[in-house]
This record gives structure tokens, sequence and C-alpha cells, in this order.
């Protein structure tokens, strides 16, 4: 794998590091995949509080798809870079058709932990070359979230790719995680990610400079919701709460979402 597919086992740590401890995210896939797998991890990358933070911010992406999911029917799933999260697992097709999307290498890899069925299909693809959308009906409705893959992506890229989505489909809902400007600049001397050898990264202030034709910013979401905080114990909870969340968090790292 190059270096920013291998940036997929640092949420797969978090994920199985959480739901061991019995908090914010049962994953019983991600432990079982880490377990197997132990890809070795260093420096920040595996610190306790960055699995905190990707348990929780997985758990946030994975509540605002199931409200997605029950109140529009008949739609299409898109999980971009969805690496070996088992997103899928946790939330249930309910019926509709969901597709995993990652480059090929992770694919593959992918395919040795994770089976698919009627509903549930993995495409081989880049998010800057979407050729991979022809594997999936259009016309559709369609709800996409993109956890960990906007960073590795410029702006124009981005927004490139919206318009696609829009073009493709008869209704899009995006919920996406962003980098802000500091936190990129920031990021070619203290991130997780350079402990697998990524040093560039983009970012965003304003979530209207991506906005596309027909795709439009609708409302920025809670990374770190108090819900999950509370069960970090004790001194876990004070420090998680005044280094990782609130204004501090917002600094570095922001959750978009946008309609079209």
């Amino acid at each position: 794998m190059n270096n920013i597919n291998k940036t997929l086992y640092i949420p797969l740590y978090g994920k199985a590091y959480v739901s061991k401890k019995g908090i914010i995210l049962q994953d019983k896939k991600a432990e079982e995949i880490w377990a197997k797998e132990a890809f070795p991890l260093k420096g920040k990358s595996k610190s306790k509080w960055l699995a905190y933070y990707m348990g929780i911010r997985s758990a946030v992406f994975d509540n605002w798809l199931r409200r997605q999911m029950t109140a529009m029917e008949d739609v299409v799933v898109l999980h971009i870079g969805c690496g070996m999260d088992s997103r899928v697992l946790r939330v249930g097709t309910m019926n509709h058709k969901w597709y995993d999307v990652d480059f090929p290498e992770v694919i593959k890899e992918r395919k040795r932990y994770y089976t698919e069925t009627d509903d549930y299909k993995m495409l081989a693809g880049d998010a800057r070359n979407c050729d991979w959308l022809k594997g999936i009906p259009a016309g559709k409705r369609a709800i996409i979230v993109m956890e960990g893959v906007s960073m590795y992506m410029t702006n124009t890229e981005v927004k490139a790719f919206l318009t696609t989505l829009h073009n493709y489909f008869e209704e899009i809902a995006i919920l996406m995680d962003c980098y802000t400007i500091l936190a990129a600049k920031m990021s070619k001397y203290k991130n997780p990610i350079n402990d697998v050898g990524v040093t560039e990264v983009y970012g965003i202030d304003n979530p209207v400079l991506i906005e596309s034709d027909g795709v439009v910013f609708v409302k920025e979401h809670n990374m770190t919701p108090q819900e999950f905080i509370e069960e970090l114990k004790g001194s876990e909870k004070y420090i998680f709460q005044k280094l990782y969340a609130g204004n501090f968090s917002k600094k570095l790292y922001r959750l978009f979402e946008y309609r079209g």
C-alpha cells in the first residue's frame, strides 16, 4: 500500500481500542481485523487520545447516516474511502444499496474480511477519477459519507467530486470532515499521519468555498458531542474535553454537511 492507504490503520486501531474497552463504539470487526493485522503503528498514531477521537468521529458519522437512511427511502449509500471500516455492519443497509469505495489495493485487502451481498458491494476507485460510478445505478438519491478523505484532496478536487456526484444522482446528502488551513500547515510537523509517511494534506476554513453548481453547504456538525465524552472516565474525560474537544478542536478539524 502507498502511504495514504496506510493511514487506514490509524482509525482502525482507534475503533478497535474503544470497542475493546466497551465505550463509544461497538465494533467487533475492527477488533478482529486489528488482532490479525496489527500494523506497526508508532508515536502519536497509537495514542489513546487519538483512539478516543477516532471512535467518537466514527460514532458521529454513524448516527448521521442512520438518520438519513431512516428518513429517505430507496437511496444509494456511498462510503468513500472506506478503508477497513465496518460501518456497513454497525449501521446495516436498511434495505438500501450500499457501496464501499476505496483504492484497488485497499479493496483487495478489504475483501479478505468482508463479503458482498445483494445490498452491499465494494468498488475500487479514486474520488478524483470517478469511473467507478458506472457500477452504481444513475438517477437515484444518494447519501455519501467521506470520513478522513477530504484532507488528501485539494479544494478544487473536492469541489469537482461534489459536482460529479450532483450530476450523477437525482439528490445527494454528504457529510465530510475537513482539516482547517491551520491544521494542514501544522500537519507537516505534527500529525499522527506523519507516522505512516504522509506529509501533504489540505485544509479549508470556509465550507462555502467548495460548494459547486447545485451543491450547497447546509450546516456544521459537532465532531465531539458531549454524550460520547461522558463515556470516558475520571481524569481522561477532563483532559479529553479540555484538549481535544470544543473550540480548540474546531481550530483544527471541522465537520460539514452538504446537499444537492
